[in-house]
């Protein structure tokens, strides 16, 4: 719910609250006790504002965020067609040997390295050989598309990262990551990750804590509604419906993040959630090092250099692999100085196969193997909210999904500035804007629920440092508006009494509530 301007004090009418429940109540006798505000209703102005300003000034980032984001939602589908002629081929009679498909690659770029192959893993698609190449950017690899039924080369392209993104998909990634600005760019994006979901969140107790005629209110739009009311309810309703799905992109986007995720990157290691890896290293006496450990085959001494440059072949590797469960869509790495042949599943969608095994070059042994199933618990839990952020947990199910959301969070922003435009003090003054709740709701919270708000601000912005920093950027910004509203306010205290304020003039934006003053009873803020 990316911005709230439900905080002006509106009308019962324009509210969508009948007139008897935001009446105000009759005034206490005079001398009797003021009743203490409630935990809820101090906390709520609080909420409108964070929500207010977070929205407002954050909802640029959101939305550039949620709209390459559709994009890259579509580009898996888009790859398959504007790359169809690479990707598929007509079905032979019989697969050819990987080496000769791989021999085939190198005789069209003989200035290259492989590194990789990705076999044909269904009827129809070409073989992918990655390799090292002047053709492609620093950080690239050239993808050599090959008809595993002829061995003939249907194209090349540029490939990026584990996931083999194609151009079209890697530019949209990239838009969508930093905007193409580099590490500069990354910051707008972990600016979005960081507050999408505390306003989703504060936008959500803000919907759940509205009064309302009725409960279908709650999740469907009301559809007596009009003007200002029946875009609030399409915002409330739509952020409801949406808040899950935002909050679980927005945590895992913080993943990839430079500072936030490095903080969760240690958390996740000393929790015992580091993501384990297959090692294909070979040294003399069989100990491999580093990578995953305890799912060896046994002794594997005198592998390694008393084998140099001995090779069993893409073919072969590949075989043994099978043999040991790693099978169906797979990607295999060749085999560097001191490594062997490793073998991974890369089906991602659900039920996911990512089993891996590393195989001694020299004589086909299994040296090493990973199996999910062994991975911990809060490993699996990140590969799979990382599968869903990129769309390809449920293949294209996940992929509509998150245009969905996206084109969602669109709305929510959209409509969000236009309950903005709409809460204009002065509607026939053409410039003037919406007003945030006013100043100072902070201090009429009770000292128990201050603290632990105060803490859970201070944890929060310390593990999600573009948090905690853009948070006291606001607050700066916040007491500048009411150190303004107060030197204004100045001059209009020492007119004559009686004296009225300039036609269409209008309270200060950031003017204070006196302590004690409270908005009638019954009343809804929004």
């Amino acid at each position: 719910m990316s911005i709230d301007a439900h905080s002006k004090g509106t009308t019962p009418a324009d509210d969508g609250i009948p007139a008897a429940a935001t009446a105000p109540e009759p005034a206490p006798p005079a001398g009797a006790p003021t009743p203490a505000p409630t935990t809820r209703g101090s906390l709520r102005p609080l909420l409108l504002r964070l929500h207010f300003y977070a929205g407002l000034l954050v909802a640029p980032l959101l939305l550039v965020a949620a709209v390459s984001g559709l994009l890259y939602a579509l580009s898996f589908q888009a790859e398959k067609l504007v790359y169809r002629d690479e990707l598929r081929t007509s079905v032979g009679e019989r697969v050819l040997p990987l080496s000769e498909q791989v021999a085939a690659a190198r005789q069209a770029n003989p200035e290259g390295t492989v590194t990789a192959v990705w076999p044909s893993h269904e009827d129809g698609a070409t073989t992918r050989v990655l390799m090292t190449s002047p053709k492609v950017d620093e950080g690239l690899s050239l993808a050599v598309f090959v008809d595993p039924y002829t061995a003939q080369v249907r194209g090349e392209l540029a490939s990026y990262g584990s996931s083999g993104a194609l151009p079209l998909r890697t530019w949209l990634s990239r838009l969508h990551v930093d905007l193409h600005l580099g590490e500069t760019g990354r910051h707008y994006s972990e600016l979005a990750a960081s507050w999408l979901w505390v306003v989703a969140l504060g936008g959500l107790l803000l919907w759940l804590g509205r009064r309302r005629r009725a409960r279908r209110d709650l999740v469907l739009p009301d559809r007596t509604a009009t003007g200002r009311r029946r875009t609030l309810s399409r915002h409330g309703v739509v952020g409801l419906w949406a808040v899950t799905g935002l909050v679980l992109i927005s945590a895992t986007g913080l993943t990839w993040s430079r500072y936030a995720g490095e903080n969760i990157g240690v958390l996740q290691d000393r929790l015992g959630g580091a993501s384990p890896s297959v090692s294909a290293a070979l040294s003399p006496g069989g100990e491999e090092s580093g990578g995953h450990e305890g799912h060896g085959d046994g002794d594997h001494s005198g592998h390694g250099s008393a084998h140099d440059g001995a090779d069993i072949g893409i073919d072969n590797a590949v075989a043994a692999a099978r043999g040991h469960g790693v099978d169906g869509k797979i990607a295999v790495t060749m085999p560097a100085e001191g490594t062997g042949y490793v073998v991974k599943e890369t089906d991602n969608q659900y039920p996911v196969h990512l089993d891996a095994v590393a195989v001694d070059p020299a004589d086909g042994r299994v040296i090493d193997e990973l199996r999910f199933a062994d991975y911990p618990l809060l490993a699996k839990a990140t590969r799979l909210g990382i599968d869903i952020h990129m769309g390809v947990l449920f293949g294209l199910v996940n992929q509509l999904a998150l245009a969905a959301l996206m084109v969602a969070l669109i709305l929510l922003v959209v409509w969000g500035y236009r309950m903005w435009w709409l809460r204009r003090p002065t509607k026939d003054v053409r410039m003037s804007f919406g007003r945030p709740v006013p100043r100072g709701a902070w201090r009429r919270l009770p000292v128990t629920a201050l603290l632990p708000v105060a803490a859970a601000a201070v944890v929060a912005g310390w593990f999600v440092p573009l948090l905690g920093i853009s948070l006291l950027v606001f607050l700066a910004f916040d007491l500048a508006l009411g150190a303004l509203a107060k030197a204004r306010k100045a001059p209009s205290a020492d007119a004559p009494s009686g004296t009225d304020a300039p036609d269409g003039a209008d309270t200060p934006s950031g003017i204070d509530i006196p302590d004690g003053t409270d908005a009638p009873a019954g009343a809804d803020a929004r």
